[in-house]
């Protein structure tokens, strides 16, 4: 970076706008997987749109790459710094700009925390309904930026079904304002949507409309145990027919994953003995309080006369449901506590599923001896998440045991990433799960978009140096 892009900066942002030397702390250049072997020289905190429109102006000008940082909480190595790069962070737009009750809206500035959110929403009786574990932490921009998913899915959608508008900087600076409310715009191209989920290659998200809901009046969880997989996707059928739209979710945890969240995990216990196959965590959420609780109850109870569970606790209170709820979201602990490990997260379908630990574990020990393998997630959408380590001694082979689990995945036509993104760390599988003309489009949507691959070079995909200015 030149003196002369230095002082532009300083002109935009004011001396507290920029941190450099000893003011840029590790939060910089680490994420869940670890500290990146670059650390940033300079970091970039805008406060508005308009300071984010000149920066990028100023970068295009200079051909300066960038790369964008919320709450550094993913787990794809796609907001760590890399050579050259100059690092800007959202982390001073932050605002909730306005909260309509009536028309079930938010707007907020991009690194909004989930969790401010999810508040603002619930102090005029709503909800937003995306729900992670990194809520505290991860930031509304970062969710767009990967179309996050999370635990109601099954219910609301995914981060894409619950963003009515946006705003975002394009490479050169450009403003593009799409910030409505409206759930029906038949006004020529989405343009919102190829932003949502492209892990700010195309442009950079900084404000959002989201959709809220109103917050439900019921919410009733069940935590059963299973001896089969046929009985589980049964028992899943069983359910949506009997709640309809109430179903909020419906989490699968496989025996091994099971043991280990109790063993490892303080602070769970377990909700229906050891023993079974499978555990399962099913989630009505309703606004009839003299009926749903009897509703989800008949349910339950059929599903146990006719052999699709074995066992099931039901919460009476909300001190349970959080008991529930505690174990399942253990699961991610559990896992990673096996680190250093491969981990996963992927889409399947559901038939797909029924061989998952019994053919990984095959491929793996095949090839690598004994193998410790977790599995569980949100079987309602189809989306697992796994942890895959060799027992052996010696360096873990993250990269073989990526190759084995992303191939097995690309067979049966599944997707490397549910709702996680690509980053760099799952960018050589891609193809696994996006032919050659899908690959070829984004590469011709990047390049009209960001000719001079600026904005998160070497992130989802390697641009060609034939596609570049």
């Amino acid at each position: 970076m030149t003196v002369a892009l230095y002082d532009t900066f300083l002109a935009i942002l004011g001396a507290k706008g920029i941190l450099r030397g000893d003011d840029i702390h590790a939060g910089y250049h680490t994420d869940p997987r670890g500290a990146a072997d670059v650390r940033p020289d300079i970091v970039l905190r805008p406060a508005t749109t308009q300071e984010m429109s000149q920066i990028m102006a100023a970068c295009h000008e200079a051909s300066q790459p960038v790369v964008v940082q919320g709450g550094l909480t993913g787990l794809v190595v796609g907001a760590m710094p890399q050579n050259g790069e100059v690092v800007i962070s959202l982390e001073r737009m932050n605002k909730v700009e306005a909260v309509d009750a009536k028309a079930g809206t938010i707007t907020v500035q991009a690194g909004t925390p989930l969790q401010v959110v999810q508040e603002a929403a619930d102090a005029v009786g709503m909800v937003y309904p995306v729900d992670l574990g990194s809520r505290g932490s991860c930031t509304i921009g970062g969710n767009l930026s990967t179309n996050a998913g999370g635990n109601r899915v099954v219910r609301y959608g995914m981060t894409r079904d619950l963003t009515l508008g946006i705003e975002a900087v394009l490479a050169d600076g450009t403003i593009i304002n799409s910030l409505n409310g409206f759930i029906k715009n038949n006004t020529g191209y989405d343009l919102k949507q190829m932003f949502i989920g492209s892990e700010g290659t195309l442009g950079l998200i900084t404000r959002a409309t989201l959709r809220l809901y109103p917050k439900p009046k019921t919410q009733v969880v069940a935590f059963c145990a299973a001896d089969s997989f046929d009985a589980v996707t049964d028992f899943m059928t069983h359910m949506r027919a009997g709640l309809g739209a109430d179903l909020s979710a419906f989490e699968g945890i496989w025996a091994k994953t099971y043991a280990a969240i109790l063993s490892d995990v303080p602070g769970t216990k377990a909700p229906v003995p050891l023993g079974h196959a499978f555990y399962v965590l099913v989630e009505m959420m309703g606004s009839d309080l003299a009926s749903d609780t009897e509703k989800f109850e008949n349910c339950l109870g059929h599903a146990l006369e006719q052999g699709m569970i074995v066992d099931a606790v039901l919460s009476r209170s909300n001190a349970e449901i959080d008991a529930f709820w505690n174990v399942r979201d253990g699961m991610a602990q559990a896992m990673g506590k096996q680190q250093p490990a491969a981990g996963f997260d992927i889409s399947l379908n559901v038939s797909d599923m029924k061989t998952i630990e019994d053919e990984l574990l095959h491929r793996l020990t095949d090839a690598l001896g004994a193998v410790r393998l977790f599995v569980g997630g949100h079987l309602a959408d189809g989306n697992l998440h796994l942890v895959a380590k060799a027992l052996a001694d010696g360096p873990q082979p993250k990269e073989q045991i990526q190759q084995i689990v992303y191939g097995w995945v690309g067979e049966v036509g599944g997707s490397i990433s549910a709702e996680h993104g690509i980053g760099t760390l799952k960018r050589a599988y891609l193809g696994q799960s996006r032919n050659a003309a899908e690959m070829a489009l984004m590469r011709t949507l990047k390049q009209a978009m960001d000719p001079k691959n600026l904005l998160n070079p070497g992130r989802v995909f390697q641009m060609h140096a034939n596609d570049l200015e």
